[in-house]
């Protein structure tokens, strides 16, 4: 609900300028990580699949944290609407 007059703006040129800001986001991030590694490509690549595992590992861990505390929260304090309770990991 608009509550005052707001520019309108043409959805394709919002929708592509959040695209390139993206772009240029991850391709600074992409220079960083580079950079952080003297220039060194394998050396980048292994430090991100060491920091890509990790969060896995963590990931994991919070889930199965997550999956035991459902065990022990009463179902009055969660906002079910009658549905089975799912585990951490499963969709929707």
């Amino acid at each position: 609900m608009r509550t005052k007059q707001e520019p309108r703006v043409k959805a394709g040129a919002s929708v592509e300028a959040e695209k390139h800001e993206r772009f240029s986001d991850l391709e600074s991030a992409v220079d960083a990580a580079i950079a952080a590694c003297d220039g060194d490509l394998r050396a980048t690549i292994r430090v991100l699949v060491i920091a890509n595992d990790f969060l896995i590992e963590q990931n994991t861990a919070l889930s199965t944290e997550l999956d035991y505390a459902w065990r022990w929260i009463s179902p009055g304090y969660t906002r079910s609407t009658g549905r089975r309770r799912m585990k951490s990991g499963d969709p929707d």
